[in-house]
């Protein structure tokens, strides 16, 4: 029987504190939060490497230390309502649970979303809630939100996803440009979304959230 808690106090040591993620509810919720079981049953041994986890075609579960670099950046406070759009089983769903007042998490496929609600309520997140629906359409329904974050890369962001953030809210995610990604942090005011860099990582680009190829004369 691996020791699963020893692991996550090493994860939390080695890849999360040291990255300059420094705010104690992260690593309180990092700690807390059983990794191993949001990820699929043959892959626990691989829960608490430092590296993504493949969970489907261009579907991960985000390194530990990526995930909680960018929820550094975006200092979710316990007043706010986030929407977490790729959630896959649910773990970034249930670290962000112990951060906001609320999450709304997106799923696209119907079997997944429905495993995620599940691992979220045992593991006790009864503030997170996970729709099935295509990823690049958010959740307008539940929001406007105060955080978005993206549980994968994207090249660029749909519309109607930065349409679905507050006046003031925060929005993060990976951008791949070719094989190098950078996570960006948007602020969006008097409508508009501006970008800035945070740190370097890369995951696999989402289905969806590709640039438009276009024609090419």
């Amino acid at each position: 029987m691996a020791d699963y808690a020893q692991r996550r106090t090493m994860m939390v040591d080695t890849q999360v504190r040291p990255n300059d993620v420094t705010k104690f509810p992260i690593i309180e919720a990092m700690l807390a939060i059983p990794r191993e079981s949001f990820v699929p049953a043959g892959l626990r041994e691989a829960a608490y490497m430092g590296e993504n986890i493949t969970i489907g075609p261009r579907r991960v579960v985000l390194e530990a230390r990526t995930l909680a670099k960018l929820l550094d950046a975006l200092d979710i406070q316990p007043t706010e309502l986030v929407l977490d759009i790729g959630c896959g089983l649910g773990y970034s769903a249930a670290v962000i649970a112990r951060l906001a007042e609320a999450v709304v998490a997106v799923e696209e496929d119907d079997s997944l979303a429905a495993e995620a609600q599940a691992l979220l309520s045992e593991a006790g997140a009864d503030n997170a809630a996970v729709i099935a629906g295509p990823l690049v359409a958010g959740a307008a329904k539940h929001g406007p939100y105060d955080v978005i974050t993206i549980e994968g890369a994207v090249e660029t962001v749909p519309e109607a996803i930065l349409a679905q953030l507050k006046e003031g809210g925060r929005i993060g995610c990976i951008f791949m440009e070719g094989a190098l990604g950078v996570a960006r942090i948007g602020h969006k005011s008097d409508g508009a979304v501006t970008w800035r860099f945070a740190f370097n990582a890369a995951a696999p680009v989402l289905p969806g959230f590709e640039k438009g190829r276009g024609f090419i004369l």
